[in-house]
């Protein structure tokens, strides 16, 4: 597989970035929908009693960076495997 060894965490990172972002803005247009959807993603836990959302700056970029290193860490581990199995 020829497949260069940062191209597909890279891939993945930009993308969780992107999708992170697009979820921030969605949140904040949208609040009570987007805690419902939370809500059954957590198979219907009661969020509420957990508090409101947090939406400050400081929260947003933690998670933007936090998430993005997961998934480009997610990817790096994943190609790890794919070449592993590949053999």
């Amino acid at each position: 597989m020829k497949t260069q060894s940062y191209a597909i965490p890279n891939a993945l990172a930009v993308t969780t970035a992107i999708i992170f972002v697009l979820c921030r803005i969605l949140v904040g247009l949208f609040p009570d929908i987007s805690f419902s959807i939370a809500q059954s993603w957590f198979h219907g836990i009661e969020l509420g009693k957990a508090g409101a959302w947090n939406l400050t700056f400081g929260s947003f970029v933690l998670g933007l960076i936090s998430s993005t290193i997961t998934a480009w860490i997610i990817g790096f581990i994943f190609i790890k495997v794919l070449r592993l199995f590949a053999k």
